[in-house]
């Protein structure tokens, strides 16, 4: 069974506005709201490629029944830790630019937290984690080690798609995938990367960090996947990028998706790079048919 654990999800409300205004009354012109977390997505995204997956994490107040009844709405399994105060909102406004403005969200109390680590602790082998987005400011810096830690006792398998020190501190681990895009890898490595070939060479310093497979993305300028055995560099599709929230996220449920069915990783590369493109040409996320539509797109080039 996939689990997917979002720590801090949110409502995320889109306005669209012509302009804004800055101390005048402002009125949008068309509005949405969904489920927002990096975990959230991959579960919608696996839900629609037919593969079940459960979400995790921590819920709350009015925003967070939301949440919970929107992914039973779309056949969704969820077993959030419920805390007191309300889960956040997140509004992102789309006028020429795109601004967001992130809710801090709750206080997640020692408590939840072990809740959250007893449903954690029930995992065993056979299962997978995705560790995806930031920790809470009131949580430990090291709340993604000691998750990990117990999937690692328990024979439970993780991805994490993460940013920084939260990255490097699991690769002790052995993470089945990580998935950073090419600037969170320079950050990392104090470098910067631009092209496909600057990527191989740290993506081989992360597996001999502990990680078992790495993807990389460079947005436009197609993807890497590194493994123990070889590199594999991806084009990616041609067309317009309406979005790109929710793109690095459908990478991962992409890869998860064909990989559980096939055990094929070349495969489950190729289809998690039509995935990401899918949800970044277009508006929320990916859907089956447009990932069809874009995988004869992608191709697959093998090194050594």
């Amino acid at each position: 069974m996939i689990y997917t654990l979002t720590l801090n999800p949110s409502v995320d409300y889109i306005i669209g506005l012509r302009k804004v205004e800055l101390g005048e009354l402002n009125r949008t012109e068309r509005e949405a709201k969904f489920p927002g977390g990096k975990g959230i997505n991959v579960s919608r995204v696996l839900k629609r490629m037919g593969v079940p997956s459960k979400a995790i994490g921590f819920t709350g107040g009015f925003t967070g029944k939301y949440i919970e009844e929107y992914l039973q709405n779309e056949s969704v399994e969820t077993d959030f830790v419920h805390v007191d105060e309300d889960t956040r909102i997140n509004i992102k406004m789309k006028t020429d630019n795109e601004t967001e403005i992130n809710g801090k969200g709750p206080t997640i109390t020692d408590e939840a937290f072990w809740a959250l680590k007893d449903k954690i602790s029930r995992l065993s082998n056979g299962d997978l984690l995705v560790l995806a987005g930031s920790i809470p400011s009131t949580m430990p810096n090291t709340t993604y080690e000691e998750l990990v830690q117990i999937c690692a006792e328990n024979g439970a398998s993780f991805v994490v798609d993460a940013e920084g020190d939260l990255l490097k501190k699991v690769l002790p681990y052995k993470p089945f995938l990580i998935k950073p895009n090419h600037h969170e890898l320079g950050e990392l490595f104090d470098t910067t990367i631009s092209s496909v070939d600057e990527v191989i060479p740290y993506g081989e310093k992360l597996i001999e960090m502990g990680a078992q497979n790495v993807i990389v993305s460079l947005a436009g300028k197609g993807a890497v996947l590194i493994t123990k055995e070889a590199a594999y560099i991806a084009s990616v599709p041609k067309g317009e990028v309406k979005s790109s929230v929710g793109a690095g996220d459908s990478m991962v449920a992409g890869f998860l998706a064909i990989y559980e069915k096939e055990k094929d990783i070349e495969k489950a590369f190729r289809s998690s790079v039509a995935f990401g493109s899918a949800t970044a040409f277009s508006i929320g996320l990916c859907t089956k048919e447009k990932v069809e539509e874009l995988l004869p797109q992608v191709s697959i080039h093998r090194i050594n």
